[in-house]
């Protein structure tokens, strides 16, 4: 039998009175690709910050090529060749891609050398990257894109991935997973942290399965159902979305000839965007990050105000100039995708980020009722099942999934007329996910008109009426869900799409 590649043994970690990891264990072989699977909070992110050396345990062993090792830090970890993607990026937002990378490598190695590797691996794992782009002007899935690619040039002997295809198209998860296996192959491991439960039944040789912090059970992925690894994280089966028929009503919000000039070098030029959004209807954006949607989204929260008025209108009325409070007022509400600084600030408590988008605890002199306003947090906490010790935790403290449950529940609960997201479920549970989910459908049925960017082609196919695709800042005609295919719209996400023949209603979409 081999030595593993890596061992745990008895390894806990406790955050005051939070025991975020309880006697675990965990075994991964040379050449394995070994998931780890667990609702939010359930200890997955601390486990692998523990391995990367960014969190010391209280207690337990390390184990590395079958000697014990201490890993201090991760620098320590990096020099074993423990290489990590987190699920939060760890950038710099003032320096280029290349200068990010460049700081976790030798001062000897030239910073053109540097670039030139990046294109390589960038181009052999098939993720668009140029390595001279300043980070502040990338979005979230471009950053993902950094953080793998600067895994990767280490040239890793165990490489830690947190949520890695939640950026990218069908085609290239397909082509991702290729690479993986030729990693595995060379014996590199692989520690997978994934929500998507076909994914690590397609990929993984073996799974541990956290609950509550402890390891709940061990299993072959390949020998499980989605249905039966479900019930081995969160002990049940996620429920089914119930859908009602699509009976769409007014028109809610529109986006006419939408023509924006990207605001630097790095952004993406709208052209011509046009969309519509119903009352009682649930339509979907789909894409790579960094084709438009962020710039879109811009544009129609109000964090944008350059567009004409009539270019962005809500109900008829033109919105273009107006800014994200007034159209706060009129009921268009935002979930933007970036959690930590936008959706929430990280310093502030649950309750007190309510402030960002709720003013009902507000009273009229101006001040603040905490006791209304935590009992707000406190419903949300519960209704949308965020674990948090309560409406006083600050915001950073709390999971990325936990977190995100938080802001989507946020907004849900304000009752919105229109409800705008960027990728709702992303980092989080299969349970979650299937709640949120299940909220934008209830939402519809109310009459509230959502419009939802995700790169989640399962989400849309699940819960979206009509699709749209966006690509190199352009918006496909429309297609109904029920007759789109995963392969089409793959391929949409490349720009390969015909426009509609002519006398064909904006709303009945066109197939290639």
């Amino acid at each position: 039998m081999s030595v593993p590649r890596l061992e745990l043994r008895h390894v806990t970690k406790r955050f005051g009175a939070v025991v975020a990891n309880d006697d675990v264990r965990l075994t991964v072989e040379p050449g394995q690709i070994h998931a780890v699977l667990g609702e939010n909070g359930a200890g997955k992110s601390t486990l692998m910050k523990v391995i990367y050396g960014a969190v010391h345990p209280d207690a337990g062993e390390f184990l590395w090529d079958g000697r014990p090792v201490q890993v201090d830090s991760p620098h320590q970890a990096r020099a074993l060749g423990i290489a990590m993607v987190f699920q939060h990026f760890s950038l710099f937002e003032t320096l280029t891609v290349a200068e990010n990378i460049w700081l976790g490598l030798s001062r000897e190695i030239p910073l053109a050398r540097v670039a030139a590797d990046i294109v390589r691996k960038a181009r052999e794992y098939g993720l668009e990257l140029d390595p001279a782009r300043t980070v502040y002007t990338l979005s979230v899935g471009e950053r993902q894109r950094v953080e793998i690619v600067r895994a990767l040039l280490g040239e890793p002997r165990l490489l830690i991935l947190d949520e890695p295809t939640s950026v990218l198209t069908p085609q290239a998860v397909e082509k991702l997973f290729v690479t993986l296996r030729q990693l595995a192959a060379t014996g590199c491991s692989i520690l997978y942290i994934s929500h998507k439960l076909d994914e690590i039944r397609s990929l993984c040789h073996q799974c541990t399965v956290l609950r509550n912090g402890r390891v709940a059970g061990i299993c072959d992925p390949t020998a499980e159902t989605t249905a039966s690894l479900s019930r081995l994280m969160i002990g049940a089966e996620p429920p089914r979305l119930v859908r009602r028929e699509h009976r769409p009503g007014n028109l809610a919000l529109q986006v006419r000839e939408l023509s924006l000039p990207r605001l630097d070098r790095f952004g993406v030029t709208l052209d011509r965007v046009s969309l519509e959004v119903h009352q009682g209807e649930v339509v979907g954006i789909a894409g790579v990050s960094g084709n438009g949607q962020a710039e879109l989204m811009a544009a129609i929260s109000g964090e944008d105000p350059r567009p004409e008025g009539e270019a962005v209108r809500l109900f008829g009325a033109p919105i273009g100039r107006l800014g994200a409070g007034a159209r706060r007022k009129l009921g268009l509400h935002y979930v933007p995708e970036e959690r930590l600084g936008r959706g929430a600030v990280p310093s502030l408590s649950l309750a007190h980020n309510l402030l960002l988008t709720r003013r009902e605890a507000v009273r009229r002199t101006g001040w603040i009722d905490v006791g209304k306003l935590a009992g707000q947090a406190r419903d949300i906490i519960g209704r949308f099942r965020v674990t948090a010790p309560g409406p006083r935790a600050v915001a950073r403290s709390l999971s990325g999934g936990n977190l995100q449950k938080y802001i989507v529940g946020r907004e849900i609960d304000a009752v919105p007329r229109v409800l705008v997201l960027a990728q709702p479920t992303w980092g989080v549970d299969v349970g979650a996910a299937a709640q949120i989910r299940g909220e934008l459908l209830s939402l519809r049925d109310t009459g509230c008109a959502v419009l939802l960017v995700s790169e989640e082609l399962d989400e849309l196919f699940e819960v979206t009426d009509r699709l749209y695709v966006m690509a190199r800042g352009r918006l496909s005609p429309p297609v109904p869900t029920a007759t789109a295919t995963v392969e089409q719209i793959g391929e949409w996400m490349s720009g390969l799409w015909t426009a509609p023949p002519a006398g064909t209603p904006a709303s009945s979409g066109a197939r290639t």
